[in-house]
């Protein structure tokens, strides 16, 4: 019977994102959803950006490992990311009037930097994916007793995701948070409910999670542990300031005021509710200590297993009805958006300048079909070989973007005196940098990642200060233009050129 319930549901989320097709007419409609979002719709889509599989099972498992200090990244840095993008970002990006985050290196710098800062964000987007289809088999697998085996299950997921992603892009990603995000809410809470009580109550989890020290956040005094710390939290919520796929949910809002609060209220809900699937994962080990224990214990990513686990064995049919179901909304609304976010940098900002006025707004439409199709194949084949938990796929994915990416938006943005030179030295300094340190010396003392971060800071500023060789002078006007350009609070009509790519 829950084969069929999660059958039937897969079916009804696929049924949404076909209707969103009809939405779809340009390539803005298909990566920002035509910027027409209200704020309902906007703090949906901003929430499911992160609260995925990771966050249910990979955040929650950790805590029990870890306590709240192992789960710095995700949800703290996270939801800082969001709250910062809607203070600093969200304004700007709308103002702009961008369709692709790499649209900022272009019209800001050149052609140069946004194909390398395309690469390197879509290269980050593997582990990311990668998580959410081994996610997909792990229901999959679970929910069938095994009868589809782990691998299997990842494919028939990613088919899935795939399928309805590529009908009607943003829209389809828009229209199934909805339905997503009430499902969400309230078969944990439900679940929440039930679990805690049948471990004793709200207040004995809480004694239990204090009992066991699980709420220490902050590390011991010694360096190494503040500054792992701060890696963990920088990688996510700096790192990420960057990404595809926090940009598309927030420039989809209809106007810049619903982009900021959008982004600032999706991330704070975000933040508060990742919290829910922790007390489900402590009351659990209330419940059957022995066999929470003996899967955390468990070689491998089999501690990722707790909550499935329990909810099959311990609940009735309405309450695995309800886990799995939620769990499957938080999966799918966050892989689509992790399939279409690549595929926009990828086609956009980095094959198009490559083809130029080849490419006409029909054919960049079917080829960002054709490109979400190759990286759905290449993002699971990345899931079956690989062996690393979610969170620690994740917390990777992040890296790339935080030394080769961040640096250039933020100096870009708010540094007028920036240039292209400094921006190319920035990714290249930051790249060899973080990749140095990770081979060389991935246990010293400095994290690897804040040393390509370093260098990513110091080559932006000595090359921009340095005389023009390469790149020329760039564009810095646009950092006035974000600032004094009136708000926007309608998308352009029919036949307007806000899908259009101009000169940089």
């Amino acid at each position: 019977m829950l084969v069929v319930l999660v059958a039937l549901y897969f079916a009804v989320t696929i049924s949404i994102g076909l209707y969103a097709s009809r939405r779809v007419s340009t390539s803005t409609d298909y990566l920002i959803a035509g910027r027409s979002l209200p704020l309902y719709m906007s703090v949906a889509t901003v929430f499911a950006t992160w609260f995925g599989a990771e966050t249910v099972l990979a955040v929650s498992s950790t805590f029990l490992k870890e306590g709240l200090g192992g789960v710095v990244g995700d949800p703290f840095g996270a939801a800082s990311c969001l709250i910062l993008v809607a203070i600093f970002f969200a304004r700007p990006y709308y103002r702009l009037r961008l369709v692709t985050i790499g649209d900022f290196y272009r019209k800001r710098y050149n052609k140069t930097v946004e194909i390398g800062t395309g690469v390197a964000i879509t290269l980050s987007y593997l582990g990311w994916t990668s998580a959410q289809m081994v996610a997909l088999g792990i229901v999959i697998n679970t929910v069938t007793a095994g009868a589809v085996p782990l691998g299997v299950g990842m494919v028939v997921g990613a088919v899935i995701v795939m399928g309805y992603t590529m009908s009607g892009g943003m829209w389809s990603i828009a229209l199934t948070d909805i339905f997503q995000t009430v499902v969400i809410v309230l078969g944990l809470l439900y679940l929440a409910w039930l679990l805690g009580d049948m471990a004793g109550g709200f207040s004995a989890v809480i004694d239990k999670a204090s009992a066991e020290d699980k709420f220490k956040f902050w590390p011991s005094a010694s360096l190494r542990d503040w500054l792992a710390f701060i890696a963990a939290w920088a990688t996510m919520a700096v790192g990420s300031i960057a990404q595809q796929d926090v940009f598309q949910r927030v420039t989809a809002a209809k106007d810049e005021k619903t982009a900021m609060r959008g982004s600032l209220i999706g991330g704070s809900f975000y933040l508060i509710f990742a919290f829910v699937p922790m007390f489900i994962a402590v009351s659990a080990l209330l419940i059957d200590p022995a066999e929470v224990q003996a899967t955390l214990a468990a070689d491998g990513t089999d501690f990722q297993l707790v909550l499935p686990q329990l909810i099959l064995e311990r609940t009735p049919l309405f309450a695995q009805v309800l886990f799995f179901g939620a769990l499957l909304s938080a999966i799918l609304s966050t892989a689509s958006g992790a399939l279409l976010a690549p595929t926009a940098v990828l086609t956009e900002n980095v094959i198009r300048p490559l083809l130029g006025a080849y490419l006409t707004d029909r054919h960049s439409l079917r080829l960002l079909r054709v490109i979400l199709v190759l990286f759905t194949i290449g993002v699971t084949t990345f899931a079956l070989l690989s062996e690393a938990s979610m969170y620690q796929m994740v917390q990777n994915a992040y890296k790339v973007t935080l030394v080769a990416a961040f640096t250039p938006l933020v100096f870009g943005m708010f540094w007028k005196r920036a240039t292209p030179q400094g921006a190319l030295l920035s990714i290249v300094f930051g790249l060899l940098g973080w990749t140095a340190a990770e081979f060389l010396a991935p246990e010293a003392l400095m994290p690897p990642q804040f040393v390509g971060l370093g260098g990513a800071i110091l080559a932006m500023v000595i090359g921009s200060l340095l005389p023009t060789v390469v790149g020329g002078p760039g564009h810095p006007e646009i950092v006035d233009a974000a600032a004094t350009a009136p708000a926007i609070s309608a998308p352009p009509a029919a036949g307007s050129p806000a899908g259009s790519r101009p000169a940089g």
